[in-house]
């Protein structure tokens, strides 16, 4: 699944070209830098990858989400539409904000389908924040009719989803941002990192400017430079965005190998009754960092999770007790534990977060197994997995 399956000497190399100019800061000090700038490159690695207009690398796949929700001007008192399954990242980027998060249902691409988001929508929405989850993109011919039939402003959190397409459009360009995340578990790796992508040219100057404490970035005196707005500190270090780069070069063959994998232990499970698999309206867009896969209710999922774990078997992900990807666990949330007053506490949430109602999600996430593919198992160590794997579901299932 990750890009630190093919970690080696690429990254070693990139890093030690910045250390030997001493320049880790991003901006700026051409004087020392010998011609390196690893996240200028890496932007655009990225922008020629994603076909985005604009790109911007910042700190985190977390302060990607905030920037993009910045920029495309979500902030107090906004509600914005989002799924009950992602990673809390997303959650607590709303609420930074000092907009209210607005749970809508889900269904088996495991992303909010747009019934979901249709019956959330009330005359203060403003926003909806469409995570595609598990390396694959939701179902955008649905959704983006809903999207526009009300105006609504769509920010796309792709922190697991680089590389993934939905009919030949990168996920992160159908809304007016997009985020995706480079931290240590994601299909290209900066150790932490997060990218923001655009094709609107405004948000973009927002972009860099919120993430470096509104900069304008123009010209050579950074002391000098206009702050057309205000921003906090989101940057990316050369450092991380030189493993970042050596990692975008190595995607389609990171991708590659997780599609053959995936395919091959995809096989081996399609041959046992009772195993079903997550809708996907792109197969050939998928990231295929992930295996997704249904069993027939939760009762028998959570089983299967304990065969697993019995086998030996790791690498598994039972999203449904997952203490940071699914609300069920969020306590944290439905009390909106902060030790500061924020704009949610003034205005009230615009929801009982202790008592929703999302009958799809609790299905669906309740009966889901999700695998990670690993880029770098040879074909001994891929058969031998799968012949277990497939041999603990049957204990359980017959």
């Amino acid at each position: 699944m990750a890009g630190f399956d093919l970690y080696g000497e690429e990254e070693k190399k990139s890093v030690m070209e910045v250390l030997e100019t001493g320049c880790l800061f991003r901006y700026n000090h051409e004087h020392l830098r010998q011609g390196i700038w690893k996240a200028r490159d890496l932007e655009a690695l990225a922008k020629e990858y994603t076909g985005a207009k604009y790109a911007h690398m910042v700190s985190s796949g977390s302060t990607a989400v905030t920037t993009a929700l910045s920029s495309a001007g979500i902030g107090f008192g906004d509600e914005v539409i989002v799924t009950p399954f992602t990673y809390i990242a997303t959650i607590e980027a709303i609420l930074w904000q000092g907009a209210l998060p607005v749970f809508a249902d889900i269904d088996e691409t495991l992303c909010l389908s747009a019934e979901g988001i249709e019956k959330a929508i009330t005359d203060k929405t403003k926003a909806v924040l469409l995570v595609h989850m598990c390396g694959a993109a939701a179902d955008m011919d649905s959704i983006m009719p809903v999207i526009e039939k009300h105006n609504l402003t769509l920010v796309e959190d792709a922190g697991q989803a680089l590389g993934a397409f939905y009919k030949g459009k990168s996920v992160g360009l159908f809304g007016k941002a997009g985020a995706f995340s480079f931290d240590f578990f994601k299909i290209t790796t900066a150790g932490e990192g997060g990218l923001c992508i655009t094709n609107d040219e405004k948000i973009y100057n927002y972009m860099h400017q919120i993430s470096d404490h509104g900069h304008d970035h123009i010209g050579d005196n950074r002391g000098m430079e206009q702050h057309p707005i205000l921003g906090t500190n989101f940057r990316i270090s050369e450092l991380n965005a030189a493993v970042g780069l050596a990692q975008m070069q190595k995607i389609e063959t990171i991708r590659n190998n997780n599609r053959k994998n995936k395919a091959y232990l995809k096989s081996l499970l399609s041959a046992i009754d009772g195993v079903s698999f997550r809708a996907k309206l792109d197969e050939e867009g998928d990231s295929a960092t992930f295996l997704n896969f249904f069993l027939k209710d939760t009762e028998t999922a959570q089983k299967v999770m304990q065969q697993f774990a019995e086998d030996g078997l790791a690498g598994f992900n039972y999203w449904y007790t997952n203490m940071f990807h699914f609300i069920n666990q969020w306590d944290h949330v439905k009390d909106l534990k902060m030790p500061f007053k924020m704009a949610i506490h003034h205005l009230g949430a615009p929801q009982d977060y202790h008592n929703l109602e999302l009958p799809k999600a609790q299905e669906v996430i309740g009966k889901l197994i999700s695998l990670g593919i690993k880029a770098n198992w040879t074909e001994d160590e891929l058969k031998v997995f799968g012949e277990k794997m497939v041999t603990s579901i049957k204990k359980v299932i017959g």
